[in-house]
């Protein structure tokens, strides 16, 4: 089961972050140009805020069910990226991606709902970025 849901969750970083740039580049493009918010820019963010929140899920069950990782051992750079720096960062995003997502389906304006996409998301892409693995790809 471990190991099915670490593939899992390693898989779907990639979707996750594919769909998270043409998040942002479509909001980006959609500020500057002044087009109208469009029934797929809806279906970009609200796929993208859901598969942030699975992958969310599994993360956390990995942490706290399955993971070898996680011995809360501050001073192994390896065990603290895992028990703290993965999963603070990771949160953080999926908090970033949700708080944009909820400010730009409150608002009416096109122009309003970019420009908080385009921040949020930009903020969660970073956290993402700083937060994957690299290393172990």
């Amino acid at each position: 089961m471990y190991n099915f849901i670490l593939q899992f969750h390693s898989g779907l970083r990639w979707l996750i972050l594919v769909a998270i740039v043409i998040a942002v580049l479509k909001s980006l493009i959609g500020l500057f140009a002044g087009t109208e918010y469009s029934k797929f820019d809806k279906i970009v963010a609200v796929a993208l805020v859901g598969m942030m929140h699975l992958q969310l899920l599994t993360g956390l069950i990995l942490y706290f069910i399955y993971s070898p990782f996680i011995t809360y051992n501050m001073s192994d750079k390896v065990s603290r990226f895992w028990s703290v720096e993965h999963l603070a960062l990771m949160l953080f995003a999926v908090v970033a991606a949700q708080v944009g997502r909820s400010i730009s389906k409150k608002t009416q304006d096109a122009q309003v709902k970019f420009r908080f996409q385009s921040i949020f998301f930009g903020m969660a892409l970073v956290l993402m970025i700083l937060g994957i693995p690299w290393n172990r790809i």
